[in-house]
């Protein structure tokens, strides 16, 4: 009998070491030394160019700050909003601060970190435009909205009897909105803060709120070292303040309690 279990044993033993270890994404990036970080440089305030050229916004500092912790060198890597996620998964980047919203659709494909900044989305129009109670109300509007984001999913799922009008980048939808393409366009309320301010002359009125969003790191399936990671680096750093001031010097907000997955 003893002689039999040791056989299972060594054969156990075996098999194991005929089995590829597991990739780690944590490990291979700490390796490297360099983490290659997806943002958006089209949606101030949170990725844009400033006036030198260099990326500059939350989603930015955010990723400094990342590669900080994780002490290695940071690669910034331009994304939009479609190609974001496809992105992500062909390996074209590590993770995603890129102003994403997390739904179960998404989830299907990515893994989502807990929050690290939150806004309101709604829809945006002019002053003699009536306010909505109800998505139903809507009906018959033409709104303005960027392709394949969380406010063209909830608006198409929602209010199928708005008129949406789809354009690649939120700089297409806010320039639609302004020539009058659309009598009212769809975005958070960040980026309205910004457009407001660089368009003093602009009405851009909250008609609609559609609801509090927050905003995740995303990486691909599968990494849950890299996962827990993220989350304990955003945990140190709401404790430590950074992320809350991040979100006031970019938002002009404060960091109220963030919903958790």
């Amino acid at each position: 009998m003893l002689k039999l279990k040791a056989l299972v044993i060594a054969a156990g033993v075996a098999i194991a070491a005929t089995i590829p270890a597991k990739a780690d994404q944590l490990q291979d990036i700490l390796s490297a030394g360099q983490i290659r970080v997806g943002v958006l440089l089209d949606v101030a305030p949170w990725g844009f160019n400033d006036e030198n050229g260099e990326p500059a916004g939350l989603d930015i500092e955010v990723a400094q700050l990342l590669a900080s912790d994780l002490g290695v060198d940071l690669e910034l890597v331009q994304v939009t909003g479609p190609n974001r996620i496809p992105s992500l998964l062909a390996d074209k980047v590590d993770v995603l601060i890129a102003a994403l919203g997390a739904t179960p659709e998404r989830a299907q494909q990515v893994a989502f970190s807990q929050p690290y900044a939150a806004v309101e989305l709604g829809v945006y129009g002019p002053a003699d435009m009536e306010k909505a109670e109800t998505p139903d109300q809507l009906a018959g509007q033409s709104i303005a909205v960027a392709k394949g984001t969380t406010l063209d999913l909830w608006l198409t799922e929602n209010a199928p009897d708005a008129n949406l009008i789809r354009f690649e980048d939120v700089p297409s939808v806010l320039s639609a909105y302004m020539a009058g393409q659309a009598t009212s366009f769809a975005e958070n309320s960040a980026i309205v803060a910004e457009a407001a301010q660089d368009n003093p002359d602009a009405e851009m009125e909250l008609k609609f709120l559609i609801r509090q969003s927050p905003a995740h790191i995303a990486v691909r399936q599968g990494e849950p070292d890299f996962l827990r990671w993220l989350d304990t680096f955003l945990f140190a750093n709401r404790l430590n303040g950074k992320l809350p001031e991040l979100q006031e010097k970019w938002f002009n907000v404060k960091q109220e309690n963030l919903p958790r997955i």
